[in-house]
């Protein structure tokens, strides 16, 4: 679906699109020729990226910046309000998200954080865009970013995987209840790897051999959208696909086998796993 929306014209919103794969992607919907509606924290930042979309936008496609908190519903509805204002909505992007160090027991303002942010941000563009994209009853594709600790839950940061666990379940729910719906609207689990962003490149001034850039991550997206993948697990510099899918296998193993929790990093298993990896 996501050729179509492109096809039809219309807009892309992007939140959390005035930096890294946010900002990328806005780029390459622009270069498309859609318009796009960047939303982000109000600041410097959100300002010059939109004057930075307009230098490759088509002449007549509209790029908005509008200052967005994406833990705050009623941001997404007054975004929403702005984008349904200039035009039809072909794709909504909901990438804002943060990180911060938590425990299973400790740091719960970080947990309320990334919750209401990585989590309910999302939910909240889908409640504020979906029912008025439905009602378009055009093509639209909606982008939700997960994490691959979201999916295999390694151990170090349990707020963070808790609230990209849930937006994996929210989104496979959505591309059900689209469905069930008869939509033209296809929603897909956008998860990248180990991708050189500023948040990175703040304490690692150097971009690893291992990583991949915004750009490559995000042209990894589009293809794979194109092709109609539900489940879109970027590969980067050091991990291949098949690497992803043996991780994601193990992991399901702890359950049809009866394991430990996250027998991955447990002592017990580590050369069971390391074999497994590696046939």
């Amino acid at each position: 679906m996501y050729t179509d929306a492109v096809a039809a014209g219309g807009l892309a919103v992007v939140t959390g699109g005035a930096s890294g794969v946010g900002f990328a992607a806005a780029e390459r919907f622009a270069q498309a020729g859609l318009g796009v509606v960047l939303a982000d924290l109000p600041g410097d930042a959100l300002e010059q990226a939109a004057e930075r979309l307009r230098s490759v936008a088509a002449a007549n496609a509209p790029v908005l910046a509008v200052p967005t908190d994406v833990s705050k519903a009623q941001d997404l509805a007054a975004l929403a309000d702005a984008a349904f204002d200039a035009g039809d909505v072909a794709v909504l992007m909901n990438n804002a998200g943060i990180a911060r160090p938590s425990g299973s027991w400790e740091n719960p303002d970080a947990w309320r954080a990334m919750i209401e942010v990585n989590l309910f941000g999302v939910l909240n563009g889908v409640q504020a865009f979906l029912p008025r994209m439905i009602a378009a009853a055009r093509p639209a594709a909606v982008v939700n970013t997960g994490s691959k600790q979201g999916i295999t839950t390694p151990p170090g940061n349990p707020g963070y995987n808790v609230s990209k666990a849930g937006v994996k379940v929210l989104t496979e729910m959505l591309a059900h209840d689209l469905r069930q719906a008869g939509a033209p609207i296809t929603a897909h689990l956008f998860v990248p790897g180990f991708t050189y962003t500023a948040m990175i490149a703040s304490f690692m001034p150097e971009k690893p051999a291992a990583a991949w850039t915004s750009e490559q991550t995000v042209d990894h997206l589009l293809t794979r959208m194109a092709a109609g993948d539900f489940y879109i697990l970027c590969p980067d510099n050091d991990v291949t696909p098949e690497r992803d899918q043996r991780r994601v296998a193990w992991a399901l193993g702890d359950i049809l086998e009866n394991r430990p929790a996250l027998s991955r990093w447990h002592p017990d298993y580590a050369d069971a796993f390391a074999a497994f990896e590696k046939s």
